[in-house]
């Protein structure tokens, strides 16, 4: 039963407090508090749950009285549904114009969801009803109430509609339809006017708030995809797409061109597939570089966008997943002196996070550390860093080949492409230099047959070749919301029989803090080979994968599926997942 009878008024702290007390969430002797604080003009203007929430009060149980829990009581006073917004469920395009942002911000509400019968529209104030029959006669749906946390009603407010109004005056500045000469499909607009200006004002608002949001999500990668009539706009949280928005083709054409003119790419040029970079700073003053990457396609230029955060990409050995023992082999392996080891897996797997990690843990005063990438992906002052340029000849293998000029200690290769590199890289190692590269293979033992069949002679690979470390990412259980589930034995034998079957598993659930999809981050799971005397016997002009593959696990090498079982016994993941990225 509500303990609040206000048919239609503002909450204010008066109303909210004696509620409180009335419904046994606070003490008398606590309201009398609150309510003799003295409040500064902007509490006295802010809503009466963001005042409490900063007391940081606690109920009668002594559980804390955060915003989240006040909204909570609040909905239940008023017999609405608790809301958490969630920006990348919400089609701003269609909310936008249901009503005016003047409205909106008048009547502090906002449109979350829509449907031909109804709208969905959150608030913090349940008992102001005034804007209802006005909406509801304009709209001509029903409306659904529910109540969210007034700092995001009022923060999504203004984002939502200064990018609606953005999208809106852009394409009212230019060309509904992209002229392009790269659509395959251009259709001739009589009379048209020019498309929007990459500097317009409005495009400018358009690429801060697209570059803004993705940091604030934990994006790993823009996509911008243009299509027949729209172009969309979307994240890779978690290595996942989510759609984000779609906007106009013009507009995502003059969008594509003031990202390009900022990665110092060549605007002119459509035809050619280009790649630039550049650098900023997100919300809370993290440097971060985003690499550029752009593609001719069918409807026009596709860009992407891959996002590097410093203090995501550098981590330690633990917070890159590795076990107990893999991390002690590894950190055995990268103090050599002098060989090769590779790191393998396909593109998105973490391996520039394993490579980066281990050289900054290599990296000090005594240590010359050079790298040679295509291309760079972040920039780090404790390496020197070069950049493969095939418009002037400067390939892996040629600056490989400069490399070794430079005196240095430790190489890092960002890919052996060919039989040229490879032999540049086994040069090096033999030589005496520690040399780090990746390869794009399925496990650990296929590294070794993949460097055969590019023309490496066995004697060469057992020569140099310290270890191989192949890898995958796996999203993580939410933590806040993972329950535990009963494992069938079939499930398991599925993932592994080497390993002693746990007696439970965790599963996914689903709460505002994961989006309701079960996970939240992402980790290693991985297969480390070193190279012991009986598989070098096996590493041969004709080698035999399969007998290859049984020596390592007859060794002790943990395949990636074996890896990601030990994941799955301490409830970081779940058999699916682990399923979904192993071999």
């Amino acid at each position: 039963m509500s303990t609040i009878n206000a048919p239609e008024q503002m909450l204010d702290l008066i109303t909210v407090v004696s509620g409180l007390v009335k419904s046994q969430q606070i003490g008398q002797v606590t309201a009398d508090d609150i309510l003799s604080r003295p409040r500064t003009p902007e509490q006295m203007g802010g809503h009466p749950l963001e005042y409490l929430a900063s007391l940081e009060l606690s109920d009668s149980l002594g559980q804390p009285l955060d915003i989240d829990r006040l909204c909570h009581w609040l909905a239940g006073q008023a017999g609405q549904e608790f809301i958490v917004i969630d920006p990348l469920k919400i089609d701003v395009a269609a909310i936008t114009p249901l009503m005016s942002h003047a409205f909106a911000l008048r009547h502090q509400i906002l449109a979350v969801a829509v449907s031909p019968g109804e709208m969905v529209v959150a608030s913090a104030q349940p008992w102001h009803h005034n804007w209802e029959d006005n909406l509801r006669h304009v709209s001509r749906r029903e409306i659904k109430r529910v109540v969210a946390n007034p700092a995001d009603i009022r923060r999504y407010t203004a984002e939502f509609y200064r990018l609606a109004q953005s999208v809106h005056r852009a394409s009212a500045n230019g060309a509904v339809r992209a002229m392009t000469l790269n659509n395959f499909e251009q259709m001739l607009e009589l009379g048209s006017v020019n498309a929007p200006d990459a500097n317009d004002q409005h495009i400018v608002n358009i690429v801060d708030w697209l570059m803004q949001y993705a940091f604030a999500q934990r994006a790993s990668d823009i996509h911008i995809e243009p299509r027949r009539e729209q172009c969309n706009l979307r994240f890779r949280i978690d290595g996942v797409l989510h759609t984000i928005y779609q906007v106009p083709a013009a507009v995502a054409a003059a969008v594509t061109s003031r990202l390009k003119i900022l990665g110092r790419m060549d605007v002119a040029e459509k035809r050619r597939p280009q790649d630039g970079r550049l650098k900023t700073r997100s919300d809370q003053g993290r440097e971060v570089e985003l690499r550029l990457s752009t593609l001719p396609t069918a409807f026009g230029e596709k860009l992407v966008m891959r996002i590097f955060d410093p203090e995501v990409l550098v981590k330690s050995f633990s917070e890159l997943g590795l076990s107990n023992r893999d991390e002690q082999q590894w950190r055995v392996l990268s103090q050599q002196s002098g060989g090769l080891i590779l790191v393998t897996g396909p593109t998105g797997s973490g391996k520039t996070t394993t490579l980066y990690s281990t050289l900054r843990q290599l990296a000090c005063e005594q240590v010359n550390i050079c790298t040679i990438e295509d291309p760079i992906e972040l920039v780090v002052p404790d390496f020197n860093q070069m950049q493969v340029q095939t418009n002037i000849d400067l390939t892996f293998a040629s600056g490989l080949r400069a490399l070794l000029r430079q005196d240095p200690d430790v190489i890092m290769v960002g890919e052996i492409r060919d039989l040229e590199t490879a032999r540049m890289a086994i040069q090096a190692a033999l030589t005496g230099h520690l040399v780090l590269s990746t390869l794009h293979t399925s496990d650990a033992p296929s590294a070794l047959t993949r460097m055969l069949e590019l023309g490496i002679p066995p004697y060469l690979i057992n020569s140099t070749v310290l270890g191989v470390m192949a890898q995958r990412l796996v999203r993580t259980l939410c933590p806040d919301c993972k329950t535990a589930a009963s494992l069938a034995p079939s499930d398991w034998q599925v993932l592994t029989d080497s390993q002693p079957e746990p007696t439970e598993v965790c599963q996914p659930v689903g709460c505002p803090a994961c989006r309701d999809t079960g996970y939240r981050g992402r980790t290693g799971i991985y297969e480390l080979l070193t190279l012991s005397e009986t598989i070098k016997t096996l590493v041969n002009d004709h080698p035999d994968i399969a007998r290859l593959t049984s020596q390592c696990r007859k060794e002790g090498v943990t395949s990636l599926r074996q890896s990601g079982a030990g994941k799955v016994a301490s409830g970081l993941t779940t058999i699916a997942e682990v399923l979904r990225v192993a071999p």
